[in-house]
């Protein structure tokens, strides 16, 4: 008993520091990519007059965003092993600030699409990156919580991004616009971040000097102790990794949640202006349920590390994403929308610590890099598709409800493959262990 208690203070204490050091940093960089990602949803507002930008072009244009994404994320993440996180994530960070900053003088359908394509091959990487990264410096137990906290910065950026983003569109000088503004001055922080990527991140826990020798030592072994265990996804060649059953539903399932994350942190704003709201109501509503989807996350996360379960603590939220968003056709009246939103976002974020926890608990070492590149890129598809279908349906029919189906359907397969996929595990896990003890 008493050989427990300096290993427990020595986790205490290593796991505080190692939080402390990167969540926040990493937090505010998420923060900065997904603001730079969707503030075209804001922009819009003014943007899509001025330049003559109908409903199925934006979304077009919003789409191809994940078409040169999906073509660089696996790459991506294979260079961020290669060379290091603090050089490769730095680079995505100033690339994709400098390509956003652009966006402030497109003038027409065509340079729309051709920035929103570059913007998605410059932040290509940086989410897979930064959950490969998080993979170095947590054991398994803190996974749930630690990428919860991580990723509450995607609903971070529409809560507090969303009033900020509709008090820019008032902005004018020097012969720009209030749109283009807004481009310029949520570009900024990201170039500066990036540089300071340079001298913040460590690559590895070998590489922290702030931690004390007896502190990197524990969380070293402790960390290759767990690189050692069983995986349901083993040592295989890449080609497998990407083709893997177990990979390729991990992608369905989180391509539903990908798709509902970026298609309403891009289309929202629009949907709550149809109602008639002015832009800084626009900006207020907008910011109410993605408040509330930031408590739920740290919560569900809290609550699937301390039971240990993963495969229900996402299955549910994915099916109340999936009621909610069908329950939209039902009615007309904005207070029952944003109630039905705020459902539809609290859901769909709730997953996201469980999900990651269970992926990378799946996947073993040598396939991670590859493995978690392949589940966001394929997901990327499902959410180019249902970002570019929301502008056609909307033009055609005009119904953002009706629009908003596709989403409805991609939760649904989601909760129900992410169930089925985990009876069959137990049977992976032996077939692995096996092969293991063969070797």
């Amino acid at each position: 008993m008493a050989s427990s208690e300096p290993r427990s203070a020595i986790e205490a204490a290593t796991m505080r520091r190692v939080s402390f050091r990167l969540v926040p940093f990493l937090m505010i960089c998420y923060f900065l990519a997904f603001l730079d990602r969707v503030n075209a949803g804001f922009a819009a507002l003014q943007m899509n007059k001025a330049i003559g930008l109908s409903h199925a072009v934006f979304g077009i244009g919003g789409g191809l965003f994940f078409i040169s994404y999906i073509f660089c994320e696996i790459p991506s993440n294979l260079a961020l092993e290669k060379f290091g996180a603090r050089i490769w994530i730095a680079r995505i960070m100033i690339t994709w600030g400098m390509i956003s900053g652009c966006m402030a003088f497109i003038v027409g359908p065509y340079s729309f699409y051709l920035t929103r394509f570059l913007l998605g091959a410059a932040e290509a990487g940086f989410f897979p990156g930064a959950i490969l990264y998080l993979t170095y410096w947590f054991p398994a137990e803190y996974r749930g919580r630690i990428v919860a906290i991580f990723m509450m910065a995607i609903p971070m950026s529409s809560f507090l991004g969303s009033p900020i983003s509709a008090a820019l569109l008032s902005t004018r000088g020097l012969g720009l616009q209030g749109w283009q503004w807004l481009f310029i001055l949520e570009a900024v922080p990201a170039v500066l971040f990036g540089l300071l990527t340079l001298f913040w991140l460590p690559n590895r826990p070998a590489d922290a000097k702030w931690l004390n020798g007896e502190q990197r030592q524990w969380l070293i072994q402790r960390l290759e102790s767990e690189h050692h265990q069983v995986k349901a996804v083993a040592h295989m060649p890449l080609w497998k990794v990407l083709t893997n059953k177990y990979v390729l539903v991990l992608a369905i399932v989180y391509g539903g949640s990908s798709a509902i994350s970026n298609v309403l942190s891009l289309w929202q704003p629009q949907i709550i202006k149809s109602f008639g709201t002015s832009n800084i109501q626009t900006g207020l509503l907008n910011s109410i349920p993605f408040g509330l989807a930031s408590v739920a996350m740290i919560l569900w996360g809290r609550r699937s590390d301390r039971s240990g379960e993963r495969v229900w603590n996402t299955a549910l939220p994915m099916a109340l994403c999936a009621v909610s968003l069908g329950s939209t056709l039902l009615t007309r009246s904005l207070v029952v929308t944003m109630v039905l939103l705020s459902l539809t976002l609290i859901g769909n974020y709730a997953i996201k610590g469980p999900f990651w926890a269970l992926s990378t608990d799946w996947l073993s070492k040598d396939t991670a890099a590859a493995g978690i590149a392949q589940i966001n890129t394929v997901a990327h598809i499902a959410t180019f598709a249902a970002t570019s279908l929301l502008g056609v349906i909307r033009d055609a029919t005009g119904s953002f409800p009706l629009a908003l189906l596709p989403l409805t359907s991609l939760a649904t397969v989601a909760s129900i493959s992410i169930v089925l996929i985990s009876r069959s595990r137990p049977k992976a896990m032996a077939m692995a262990a096996r092969a293991s003890a063969g070797k």
